[in-house]
């Protein structure tokens, strides 16, 4: 007899709408939508997907006890065997929820789930010791790679298999220490790996140290009075009509614009290209983001020197580190080319 399993996905996957359809509240439907037709082929005849659950992003961010009681109380008609959430990749929403709702089925139905997200979506570090995340692709051209994983991993689960390190089963590390038998003691193996490093060769550490982007805070501004100041911000202000097209989630580009001659921000020039937040706000005054208003009004005062002609813009939603390191290296090279004093970030 197929395990039963019930598939969790997001208004978008579900073809019910972007951003606009975020406030979607959870439903339940039989059988199998969007992106479990590859996930039902994965699992051939083993499991079935017997129910789909669709929750809008948005709406499982602003009522996340809600959404998850309402869930927990639907699966429990379907008496499912397993919970797949997914894939997210790297929308920080989307792996909130997945990572919640699993976090959630696991522990108060007792069942296995499996999710998948890319390795900087927000919600792994919060959930990858409490689940199993699949290691996916920042964008949704990762699907077929990461769902066989998935069905994989669960079915593993469901037959009380053993499951194996993270490389062997394609899951992101969970901070798990297993013993296992080696035909070597350690100290053999150490002294081989420092050999190979005195020689420059490669070899793979058995327990690789975490990295740290430490970086060193820059030295004040002598004089404030006579300094060039830049305004750079994540959050999305672009000229309106967003010339670069620049994405309204991971983000793979900056605009540089043109501040010469503008006092103000005003709906009718500027607007916010950025997802993943209400901009109404934003879009109704563009220096509530991005406050150019306030940077000539200082200006004027003399509390610094000058505002720089151009500022720069991209969107931080869900935007993988490597990105927004590239960009904010482009940006300060230019900046300093332009002999940019100093620069106030803003977010949204």
């Amino acid at each position: 007899m197929a395990y039963r399993v019930v598939h969790y996905i997001n208004q978008f996957f579900a073809g019910i709408g972007g951003e606009e359809r975020a406030d979607y509240p959870p439903e339940l439907r039989d059988g199998v939508v969007g992106p479990g037709q590859a996930l039902q082929a994965a699992f051939g005849k083993e499991a079935t997907i017997v129910a789909t659950v669709i929750c809008g992003d948005g709406y499982f961010a602003e009522h996340m006890d809600e959404a998850i009681n309402k869930i927990i109380e639907m699966l429990k008609e379907y008496k499912p065997d397993a919970l797949v959430a997914g894939p997210a990749f790297n929308a920080g929403r989307y792996g909130m929820a997945c990572g919640a709702i699993c976090d959630a089925v696991a522990k108060r139905l007792g069942i296995p789930v499996v999710t998948a997200m890319y390795r900087e979506n927000p919600a792994v570090e919060i959930y990858k010791k409490g689940i199993y995340i699949i290691e996916a692709a920042d964008s949704a051209r990762g699907m077929r790679d990461a769902i066989p994983k998935m069905a994989r991993l669960v079915l593993k689960q469901l037959k009380g298999e053993t499951i194996g390190s993270p490389k062997e089963e394609c899951y992101i590390e969970r901070g798990v220490r297993v013993n296992v038998f080696r035909d070597r003691i350690g100290a053999e193996r150490a002294v081989d790996m420092l050999v190979k490093k005195l020689r420059g060769e490669e070899f793979v550490s058995e327990y690789p140290m975490p990295s740290f982007d430490r970086v060193p805070p820059a030295p004040a501004i002598k004089d404030i009075k006579k300094a060039k100041i830049a305004l750079v911000t994540s959050g999305g202000i672009v000229p309106k009509g967003n010339p670069d097209r620049i994405e309204a989630s991971s983000a793979t580009k900056f605009g540089e614009y043109s501040l010469a001659g503008l006092q103000d921000l005003t709906s009718e020039t500027h607007e916010t290209a950025h997802g993943g937040y209400d901009p109404t706000y934003a879009n109704d005054d563009p220096d509530r983001v991005l406050p150019v208003d306030v940077a000539r009004e200082l200006e004027r005062e003399g509390s610094f020197g000058s505002l720089h002609d151009k500022y720069y813009a991209t969107v931080g939603n869900g935007t993988p580190v490597a990105y927004a390191k590239s960009f904010g290296e482009e940006i300060a090279k230019r900046l300093k080319n332009d002999n940019v004093d100093g620069v106030i970030l803003t977010s949204t």
